[in-house]
């Protein structure tokens, strides 16, 4: 089989988490261009509209769907939904996330517990219900949880200290390998990507505070862009992937390296 129809996704149905904006926003650009059946979730309408009507000029086929993945009691209905409309769901992205900034001992509880439910708990969740209601009784899918290299280390020095944030990425790592195991003998690929930075909103402050350490430490001496988990994601959300499992992959400009 030929490159292009390994990467073919006519007739495959992607849902993507976070996907009106940045990261997301890639990532639902790459799997429309392969042919995919683009779904896109975020708690804001607006930002939604607007990344549609930039998947639409593109000719992606996309729908948009307004979900707040704090509220876990919405997550069943809404994969319920997606299934409904489109009968399966083939490609599954865990891009949502937050992060917050304090030092460990005024950490506020609240905000750890928003951290954790948002980057750890509602991809287990999405990832359980979409595994059991589609990709387990269909025997194939593609689930890619977006880590971070902040999951691999802890806050460096001059940083905004975000213990809350690097536990959950560190906690996406071995959930993606422990999954990978269990989901293996039902031809369901379970991967994850670790970003380095990139700008984002989330990213603005850590950047104003410590661009020239970053650019610094990273041997690329850039940070990402709006091409660069372009490919990676083609790679792990076709049957170009199909031999490869509860990986880690870190997109960083060889951040982790040095």
């Amino acid at each position: 089989m030929s490159l292009k129809d390994l990467q073919n996704l006519d007739g495959k149905v992607a849902l993507i988490t976070g996907g009106s904006r940045g990261l997301g926003l890639q990532m639902a650009e790459v799997l429309g261009e392969l042919g995919a059946q683009v779904v896109i979730t975020a708690r804001k309408s607006e930002e939604l509209d607007e990344a549609a009507d930039t998947l639409t000029k593109q000719s992606i086929k996309v729908e948009t769907v307004v979900n707040d993945l704090q509220d876990t009691d919405s997550v069943q209905p809404m994969v319920e939904g997606v299934l409904k409309r489109h009968g399966q769901i083939d490609v599954l992205i865990n891009n949502a996330g937050a992060a917050w900034g304090a030092k460990a001992e005024d950490h506020p509880l609240d905000a750890w517990h928003k951290v954790i439910n948002l980057n750890l708990t509602a991809p287990f969740l999405l990832s359980q219900i979409v595994g059991k209601l589609s990709m387990i009784p269909r025997q194939y899918g593609k689930i890619i949880n977006i880590a971070s290299i902040a999951g691999f280390v802890g806050t460096e020095p001059g940083f905004m200290p975000t213990i809350a944030y690097n536990s959950s990425k560190g906690g996406i790592v071995n959930f993606t390998r422990s999954l990978a195991v269990e989901w293996a003998q039902h031809n369901i690929t379970v991967n994850a990507i670790a970003p380095g930075v990139f700008p984002s909103k989330m990213s603005a402050g850590m950047i104003d505070r410590a661009e020239e350490h970053i650019l610094n430490q990273t041997p690329m001496r850039k940070f990402g862009g709006s091409e660069d988990l372009k490919g990676l994601t083609a790679l792990l959300a076709t049957d170009s992937s199909g031999f490869m499992t509860g990986q880690i992959v870190a997109v960083d400009g060889g951040y982790l390296a040095v």
